[in-house]
């Protein structure tokens, strides 16, 4: 599969689910495998190692040779050899040698000459139902990212139904400048709501500026991921998982309110234990700035899990009450992917102290200076130094922290 090649019959068990997107005369093609798709191609049970073949076509138009950067797919992607090892036990001798081989030729090369298509799969650690991936080229000094919010068939995601969900929303939001967008977020609610809106959430203390696929990326790049979508299958996983104190990494997020709808997409960071991770739940704002989408957002970091008949999981997270912790830990993330072009605080509300916690949806207390964050996501890498503060706000009169004494303490920033 080394050569140019044509698409056929191959394509039929996926071709749904194939994305295609071309940048200055060069078209990327991609999908994730169905796992019995990578065993009749491969004739090894990718899926039992913890391995999935991302499928890739590359047409190059241009003048110039292009290289594919397999790291950025995922610094942890699998060589050939490296892959065909793992099924060493199951094949022996001149089996192996097979194996091997086929494993090789069903590589995506590295290099790809002008005028021609190439045809070829990277291996890479598994993940359940889908990922962001973003496939990287390199052609004479001029760097090209395309990226793909890949699914698989064992997953239903809420990012596979953004679009619908986005149309609601105006054709033609007004276009703000940045004084404009900083005066806007001051003017929004502090916190989400439940449906009726008679009834305050989790503080909305994030904002981030870009279109969805940077910002899906830069998301991925950090470990954040996609989230199901709340059905009877994903709400009896979960209680079993909670249960049996189980990883569930995809765990679905139930839904809170702004701008009179639910979120329109949902990440997690998860730890190996279902009661343990960093949620997020971001809104597409009714107005854009400077030509971007601006997300709005709620982000906090859970630390337990309780019963409640206020979720259609019957179960809920129970929140980290210092909610700040949660917004700077996504901060510093990007900032170390060099994701950010440059950032800000606006006012949210009043700080929240110890003293005297508010409450969200579910009875958990939390404590906040009253900040929301601004990120402008970066289209390109941005060194941690070059990001510019946008000098809007400060982290309040003083975040909130705690010596061992357990006493609060007003930190200057």
């Amino acid at each position: 599969m080394q050569g140019a090649l044509t698409a056929g019959n191959r394509e039929a068990a996926f071709a749904d689910r194939i994305q295609t997107k071309t940048i200055d005369r060069v078209t990327v093609s991609a999908c994730i495998l169905p796992d019995e798709e990578a065993l009749r191609r491969y004739g090894a049970n990718l899926a039992k190692k913890g391995v999935q073949a991302v499928w890739l076509r590359f047409t190059n138009k241009t003048p110039d040779e292009n290289w594919l950067l397999a790291s950025h797919m995922d610094p942890d992607y699998y060589t050939a050899d490296e892959a065909a090892h793992l099924f060493r036990h199951f094949w022996s001798g001149t089996g192996h040698e097979m194996l091997q081989q086929r494993f090789r030729d069903l590589a995506m090369r590295a290099r790809h000459e002008s005028g021609k298509t190439y045809e070829g799969h990277v291996l890479i650690p598994r993940s359940e139902g889908g990922r962001f991936i973003e496939v990287t080229t390199n052609g004479n000094g001029q760097v090209r990212r395309f990226g793909f919010p890949l699914r698989t068939p064992d997953g239903h995601f809420d990012f596979e139904t953004m679009g619908s969900s986005m149309s609601k929303a105006d054709q033609a939001p007004p276009n703000l400048s940045r004084d404009q967008l900083r005066a806007r977020l001051e003017q929004l609610p502090p916190v989400a709501t439940n449906a009726e809106g008679t009834a305050s959430g989790d503080p909305l203390n994030i904002v981030l500026v870009g279109e969805s696929s940077q910002m899906m990326a830069a998301l991925s790049e950090c470990g954040w991921s996609f989230t199901h979508r709340i059905d009877w299958s994903t709400i009896r996983r979960e209680i079993g998982a909670a249960l049996r104190g189980e990883p569930y990494l995809t765990a679905p997020v139930s839904a809170l309110y702004v701008f009179g709808r639910p979120q329109d997409l949902s990440f997690q960071r998860s730890r190996m234990n279902l009661s343990q991770r960093n949620h997020m739940r971001l809104w597409r704002a009714p107005y854009t700035v400077e030509g971007k989408t601006v997300w709005v957002g709620q982000v906090s970091r859970d630390i337990g899990i309780k019963l409640t008949r206020n979720s259609p999981t019957l179960t809920t997270h129970v929140i980290d009450p210092m909610v700040d912790e949660a917004r700077q830990f996504v901060l510093e993330s990007l900032l170390f992917r060099f994701r950010i072009e440059s950032f800000g605080f606006v006012r949210a509300s009043e700080p929240v102290p110890r003293e005297r916690p508010r409450h969200n949806l579910t009875g958990d207390p939390y404590i906040t200076d009253g900040m929301r964050l601004v990120v402008f996501i970066a289209a390109e890498p941005v060194r941690a130094e070059d990001v510019r503060n946008l000098g809007w706000g400060k982290t309040g009169k003083g975040p909130i922290e705690f010596g061992q004494s357990g006493e609060a303490r007003s930190v200057r920033r």
